[in-house]
């Protein structure tokens, strides 16, 4: 036994939750870009203030007498002010060896051949970043390597980049936030057009098999056209099926007909008990097998139509007088007296071949369960919105049990056991009766033996 499949959950929700995944990375992304890009430029911004102040300082060292003599001018330090008060150190070496500033800062390193170095370090307790360049003087002839290396601490960059940090991450939340009900509206406008197909199809009735035309989005076309292809093939199918009970109720109805008939003329001519109790058996089954297809043909014509009603006007009073005429032979064949008198006119909203079923099938069960020589009466009335058809009979009635459970397929009273019979009849009423938004109500009559079956309709 195969375990049933998980549900794939909702299409809105999986979407909302894919969309806002992407959302959160596509945040995550731009504040690494963002605040990478900051850093990186920040950094550059101070490497070339501080390779500025260092030229400006190489600017001003001069050879004289053999001697270099340094003055440092005012600007290499001012354009390093900033409003985190950051200390700035400087040395100055000729050779490797210290001229001024402080001896102990150390120099960036310098690639071969490079004139201008930077480097991040640590220098009394505090993150440096320096920046070193060197050219080269002559003094008496005699080449000599001047390096200036000039300093500064990042409080002010570090500073920076925490508002930067600050502003990328309000960027990132509101960029989320923005994606986030861009999401929601994407997973709403998606399901909504789902929903809009599925109330197209909903509202109709159940007899609408037409093709659905609800506007719907470009990929959601195949499913519209593969929905309009099962209707077409349900439509087939249901017509096809219609037809073939109609053909089989014919088909199976006349043969059993025709062997009643030869077998009631056979039992005529036979004198032998033993033989005519055979053929009366015989005959029984034939009665038992004609009913039980009849019904069950009529059953299957009305759960076929009853969820698609043809809905026509009808008068009742024509449609139950024809049928108490086609009846009232069988009710001749136990002298039974089968009348329809003066009933009300009438008229409803219903599906005539399924009305004509129901009230078939009741007529035949009050002849059949009644007694010979007994009184079956029919009667037709009109009042309250409500067009009522009344059965009555003499017979043994329903079970002192109660009637609960007698409506249901195939189910039969326990003093009925001696009766050919199917356990449709009653099953194929309701049923109608529910479908046409009617009732269906059967009681022991009050007092006497019988039963009183009626058969509800709203008027039209």
């Amino acid at each position: 036994m195969s375990r049933p499949r998980p549900s794939p959950g909702s299409i809105r929700r999986r979407l909302t939750l894919q969309l806002l995944t992407g959302a959160a990375v596509m945040a995550v992304v731009l504040f690494l870009i963002v605040y990478n890009f900051a850093r990186e430029i920040g950094a550059e911004s101070q490497d070339t203030i501080l390779a500025a102040s260092a030229t400006a300082i190489l600017d001003a060292t001069t050879v004289q007498s053999g001697e270099v003599r340094i003055d440092i001018p005012y600007s290499a330090f001012t354009m390093l002010d900033n409003t985190a008060d950051d200390r700035v150190f400087y040395r100055i070496t000729q050779d490797g060896a210290g001229l001024t500033g402080y001896d102990d800062l150390p120099a960036a390193r310098l690639d071969p051949g490079a004139s201008a170095g930077f480097d991040t370090v640590t220098y009394r307790g505090a993150a440096l970043r320096l920046a070193t360049l060197s050219r080269l003087v002559s003094i008496d002839g005699t080449p000599a390597r001047i390096d200036v290396s000039v300093g500064q601490t990042r409080d002010a960059q570090a500073e920076m980049l925490a508002r930067i940090l600050r502003m990328t991450v309000l960027l990132g939340l509101g960029f989320f936030a923005a994606s986030a009900g861009l999401a929601v509206l994407a997973g709403q406008s998606t399901a909504a057009s789902l929903r809009r197909l599925a109330a197209s199809v909903s509202r109709r009735g159940p007899a609408d098999l037409r093709p659905v035309v609800a506007e719907v989005p470009r990929e959601m076309r195949p499913l519209v056209k593969s929905l309009n292809s099962l209707i077409s093939r349900l439509s087939g199918a249901l017509n096809r099926t219609e037809d073939f009970i109609a053909e089989a109720a014919h088909r199976v109805r006349t043969p059993l007909a025709t062997v009643r008939a030869h077998a009631d003329n056979t039992l005529r001519r036979v004198d032998k008990e033993e033989n005519r109790a055979a053929l009366r058996e015989m005959i029984r089954a034939i009665d038992e097998s004609s009913r039980a297809a009849g019904q069950l043909l009529d059953h299957a014509m009305v759960s076929l139509r009853a969820d698609q009603l043809e809905l026509t006007s009808v008068a009742l009073r024509p449609l139950v007088g024809e049928l108490v005429d086609r009846l009232r032979p069988l009710a001749d064949l136990k002298d039974m007296d089968l009348h329809f008198d003066d009933p009300q006119d009438a008229e409803i909203m219903g599906d005539a071949i399924l009305i004509q079923n129901a009230v078939r099938n009741l007529i035949d069960n009050a002849i059949k369960y009644a007694p010979p020589e007994t009184p079956v009466e029919v009667a037709l009335t009109a009042n309250g919105g409500q067009a009522t058809l009344t059965i009555r009979d003499r017979g043994r009635g329903f079970p002192i049990t109660g009637t609960e459970g007698l409506t249901g397929r195939f189910a039969r009273g326990e003093n009925a056991a001696d009766v050919v019979g199917s356990g449709l009849g009653l099953t194929i009423a309701e049923e109608v009766a529910r479908a046409h938004r009617g009732t269906l109500t059967i009681a022991n009559i009050d007092g006497g033996p019988g039963a009183c079956v009626s058969l509800s309709f709203p008027l039209h």
